[in-house]
């Protein structure tokens, strides 16, 4: 069990902040560029709105299911570069080659050819990112044991991978662009590469520069493919433990409350810029779209996680959370009253707003993690930093997955027509329903989750000295 390397883990390099936030980069790059992709999915290749939902849902559904069985072999591998390392960057790898694969597909093949293609492609990319994310996210658990040094470490995570989201809107434009690319599934084929180059390096980074002990000496639960395969009730004992800690429980519920109505309206932005402010005409709405993502990302990253970060210095973790989720929700009651045709400018009134919901969400919630897993430690003796990374990654995961299928759904219900020249208004009316309603139900129910969230400053203190005095007795 390793408990011994914990002491003392207090402040953390800038260098080591950065290499861990260029992961994060690639963390949410990928994700980014392929909500920006999908367009081409509906507008270029014909796919239905229930083609969409399937392809959201059944490969983050398979995502979630790996998540906590990489957790198991992350947490007891034995190697000389830890239990992580070599993990994140075979993922990596993965992630970059399936990603180029997957958008290799051409207006000529039948759509339910390209729907099989892509939905194959999204299983292996998905089992790449599984490699990765788990193992990564644990690396940022374990960096430090101070209460406020972790909020530090996600701040600078979140505050470089928030760039992924300024930097992805921009690729619409490129995509629209008939100079470069004639039409869009042109433009995805060619695009892909070149992320999936640039993302797999990114994701790389960790690997190769963030410190590690050998764990080769540890008495870790083997890792013999028949164990692997029979440690799956270890695993279900180990998702037990942790969702019997109550506080966990809150963090679970709540991020996939939050996370899973935000990314089910995401995509809506989109169509309701094209069609409801311009009525469709392309060659006015030009670049209002990539400014809606791209002004609110630069808010969260330059305004938002800054300001968050401090609050929680001043008022707890706990009490940042509640006002920055309830400043969001102001921001989605704007949004319903600034999308305005004929003055599409109005809408950016509404980012500052808008983006403290997600922008604080993850600075947060992954620094409280880290305070969890010191009480899970304290009740049973272990660090399992993989297992509860993988946990809390299923709910966002799974979230993600719920998402996906909710957005096909929705458009099927509002009944979008794919690759329509115009929409009615009744579509128009419906999507922008949904899109301030839902994400402002879902972040009141997260808000009341966590109303009695009792993990402060003060009793991380005294857990933290009880492990320390636990440690330095062995």
């Amino acid at each position: 069990m390793e408990t011994a390397n914990l002491s003392k883990k207090k402040k953390v390099s800038f260098g080591q902040k950065v290499a861990f936030g260029l992961g994060m980069l690639a963390n949410q790059m990928f994700p980014a560029v392929l909500g920006i992709f999908t367009v081409v999915l509906v507008e270029n290749l014909g796919f239905p709105g229930w083609m969409l939902g399937v392809l959201y849902f059944l490969p983050r559904i398979f995502d979630a299911i790996t998540d906590p069985i990489m957790g198991f072999i992350s947490d007891n591998t034995k190697s000389k570069w830890g239990r992580r390392r070599q993990y994140v960057l075979i993922g990596a790898i993965i992630m970059g080659v399936s990603f180029a694969l997957m958008w290799q597909m051409y207006t000529s093949n039948s759509v339910n050819y390209n729907f099989t293609y892509f939905l194959l492609w999204s299983f292996v990319f998905y089992l790449g990112l599984t490699i990765f994310s788990v193992p990564y996210v644990a690396m940022g658990y374990e960096m430090s044991d101070d209460f406020h040094e972790r909020t530090n470490i996600m701040a600078t995570a979140q505050l470089i991978g928030q760039w992924a989201w300024v930097i992805a809107p921009w690729f619409w434009v490129l995509m629209a662009d008939t100079t470069l690319f004639e039409s869009g599934d042109v433009a995805t084929r060619s695009l892909a590469i070149y992320v999936a180059i640039a993302c797999a390096f990114l994701a790389a980074v960790p690997a190769i520069f963030i410190k590690s002990k050998s764990t080769l000496n540890e008495n870790y639960s083997s890792l013999t493919l028949g164990n692997i395969g029979g440690s799956f009730n270890e695993i279900i004992e180990g998702f037990k433990a942790a969702l019997k800690i109550e506080p966990f429980k809150k963090l679970c519920i709540a991020t996939f409350l939050i996370f899973n109505a935000f990314n089910t309206i995401a995509g809506f932005s989109y169509y309701i810029i094209k069609y409801y402010l311009f009525a469709g005409n392309e060659s006015n709405f030009g670049l209002w779209p990539t400014l809606f993502g791209s002004v609110g990302a630069i808010v969260t990253t330059f305004l938002v996680i800054p300001i968050v970060a401090k609050m929680s210095k001043k008022m707890g973790k706990k009490k940042a959370f509640l006002i920055s989720q309830g400043i969001s929700v102001v921001g989605y009651i704007l949004l319903w009253f600034l999308f305005i045709p004929g003055k599409p400018y109005m809408f950016l009134f509404a980012l500052p707003f808008f983006s403290f919901g997600i922008g604080s969400l993850f600075t947060l919630m992954m620094s409280m993690t880290s305070d969890v897993i010191d009480i899970d430690e304290l009740n049973t003796n272990k660090r399992r930093e993989g297992i509860f990374g993988a946990i809390y990654w299923w709910m966002v995961k799974f979230g993600l997955a719920i998402a996906g299928l909710l957005s096909g759904l929705i458009l099927t219900f509002v009944n979008f027509e794919s690759g329509a020249a115009i929409q009615t208004e009744e579509s128009m009316f419906g999507l922008r329903i949904f899109f301030s309603g839902l994400p402002i139900l879902g972040t009141l129910a997260a808000m009341y989750v966590m109303r009695n969230y009792d993990v402060t400053e003060e009793k991380t203190l005294l857990i933290r000295a009880e492990l320390d005095k636990r440690n330095n007795n062995k």
